[in-house]
């Protein structure tokens, strides 16, 4: 998995927190893939290029697998994301503030204790609350209650001045329906303006992250950038004023064709990837496709465009044999 993460994507990873000994073989490769760059000149210790779930065994309990995991991290000075995982009613109270109090009890003994094992390691505070029907005992999603949550502790993050991690596309539904996207919604309006800094997780979850879909995994990341376009918030510049706009086109006219309009027609709105905004006549003759069809067609395309990351090919040998002798020297039953 981990091999897979720095072959073929270019994108920041996390390392593995099943085992301390996963723990380590993530900070080794880590260390062979990134040379020469691993140590930082200026402090003498290993940069940080990796982030990790550390998830607190909610109520009020570490246990030795993620504490173990967590010593790694920390010694090598990789971040700790040190997250209770409530449902509340099961791992908390039922109620906002009661959810609160355990979620900060856990996240602060967690971050504690990863100054103890090496002072200044970087740590972010995490917060995964959701409510569980009081009926089923089942997860659910995009309710108000853990929303609220999401805001408090946002602000006990800023409070304590540590980045923060919560939120996300998150949803029960077991497709990508109006369920979905209605929870999905919910969830991630919370996670923008609660202004969380690291969205776990932002595209294709679906059945309490039981699940996966393709489809959802891009309607999800065309939504994303529409937070991302959001969070560019409002443009004052001369050109976002439009003042010149206003005095050309003057009262009782159009903007369409003013000099200003055909400057910034192509960027001035966020354009959805996947949204149909036609008439339904020419929607029926494109074929009546809802958007889980779009969203099919384009992942498809998308993985068929797909071009691999360079990579040093040093680098990948050394990275494949590391993977070899660990497979060698493990048990059978453990293979």
């Amino acid at each position: 998995m981990l091999y897979a993460h720095m072959r073929w994507s270019d994108k920041p990873y996390m390392g593995s927190v099943t085992a301390p000994e996963r723990a380590e073989d993530s900070v080794n490769m880590s260390r062979i893939l990134f040379g020469d760059d691993w140590i930082d000149p200026s402090t003498g210790r290993p940069k940080t290029v990796m982030t990790s779930l550390i998830n607190a065994n909610s109520p009020l309990t570490w246990d030795s697998t993620m504490l173990g995991a967590l010593k790694v991290y920390a010694r090598n000075n990789q971040a700790n994301l040190t997250t209770p995982f409530i449902l509340a009613g099961a791992m908390s109270p039922v109620t906002v503030v009661g959810t609160c109090t355990v979620t900060l009890a856990e996240a602060l003994s967690g971050m504690a204790f990863a100054q103890l094992v090496n002072p200044g390691a970087p740590v972010i505070l995490g917060s995964f609350a959701s409510s569980i029907s009081m009926q089923s005992g089942a997860p659910t999603f995009g309710t108000p209650e853990p929303s609220l949550v999401l805001y408090v502790m946002a602000a006990l993050a800023r409070r304590l001045g540590v980045p923060f991690r919560s939120g996300g596309a998150l949803c029960a539904s077991k497709v990508p329906d109006a369920q979905a996207a209605y929870e999905s919604a919910n969830t991630m309006n919370a996670t923008m303006m609660g202004g969380v800094n690291f969205v776990l997780h932002a595209a294709g979850w679906l059945e309490g992250g039981l699940a996966l879909s393709y489809e959802k995994f891009v309607m999800d990341c065309d939504q994303a950038g529409m937070w991302h376009a959001f969070a560019n918030g409002v443009d004052l510049s001369d050109n976002g004023q439009a003042m010149d706009a206003i005095r050309e086109v003057g009262p009782g006219s159009h903007f369409l064709g003013c000099a200003h309009t055909q400057a910034n027609f192509e960027t001035a709105f966020y354009r959805s990837n996947i949204a149909d905004n036609n008439s339904v006549e020419q929607w029926e003759a494109e074929g009546a496709q809802d958007t889980v069809a779009r969203a099919n067609t384009i992942w498809k395309r998308t993985l068929a465009e797909y071009t691999a990351p360079p990579i040093d090919p040093g680098i990948d040998e050394a990275l494949i044999d590391y993977m070899a002798r660990g497979k060698a020297a493990m048990p059978d039953s453990d293979i």
